[in-house]
């Protein structure tokens, strides 16, 4: 229960020191590089695109979990593949053949996963999930970065938790947005098992290492209580 995994969104770094971020998250022991896409029409904010994963996957041995909050993901699957993405993750909402979809990332060979806006219910994903690898559930609207966690989603979690453990799926359970020593406790009583977060470690008055370490010991303290 204690294990999870550590996805620092590197959209919380600091762009004009990058190759510097990234080393110091993975010295610190991060499992995994988070990557927002975001294109302005499925979500408001315009962010990074393939070339920009290509760069930092360059300067890292960690896996790349690419999150498309794009329109038409299935135009831009292979780009990314080639790019160097570990993971791929789209939203129910974006596409129109979602088990085609899974089956073609699976195909680029990368860890396939599924997620849906916060105002989507879980069973929106029921079809899916005896194929997906990952599941990644937003417990903030997307498209802005430093965003409020919201609790509703701890019970989305634990829906979703226990669907998986029924179908005896081992598919990650990922969870992003507002993640912080507060709140990852929370989400991983619930049964998340990775944890992506942007503020809470690139933006820590003491640097990114400590607050991974932050993240780290958050859920060992909570248990203790």
């Amino acid at each position: 229960m204690n294990k999870f995994l550590l996805a620092p969104s590197i959209i919380a770094s600091d762009f004009t020191h990058l190759a510097d971020e990234i080393a110091a998250v993975e010295s610190a022991g991060a499992d995994w590089l988070h990557m927002d896409i975001m294109d302005g029409h499925f979500v408001p904010t315009i962010t990074i695109g393939p070339l920009f994963v290509d760069a930092c996957k360059r300067v890292t041995k960690l896996p790349i979990d690419v999150h498309l909050m794009i329109s038409n993901p299935d135009q831009y699957l292979e780009v990314f593949a080639k790019a160097g993405a570990s993971n791929i993750t789209v939203h129910v909402e974006t596409c129109d053949h979602l088990q085609q979809t899974i089956q073609k990332i699976k195909s680029l060979g990368c860890t396939a996963g599924v997620t849906l806006n916060p105002s989507t219910p879980a069973s929106a994903l029921d079809e899916v999930l005896p194929l997906v690898d990952l599941v990644l559930v937003m417990s903030v609207k997307p498209g802005y970065s430093g965003q409020s966690f919201m609790p509703d989603m701890i019970s989305k979690v634990e829906e979703i938790r226990n669907k998986l453990n029924e179908l005896r799926s081992t598919a990650f359970l990922e969870v992003d947005g507002g993640i912080s020593a507060e709140t990852l406790p929370l989400m991983r009583k619930a049964g998340a098992d990775v944890f992506v977060a942007g503020n809470a470690i690139f933006k820590h008055p003491q640097g990114a290492g400590e607050g991974i370490k932050k993240l780290r010991n958050s859920f060992a303290r909570s248990e203790r209580y």
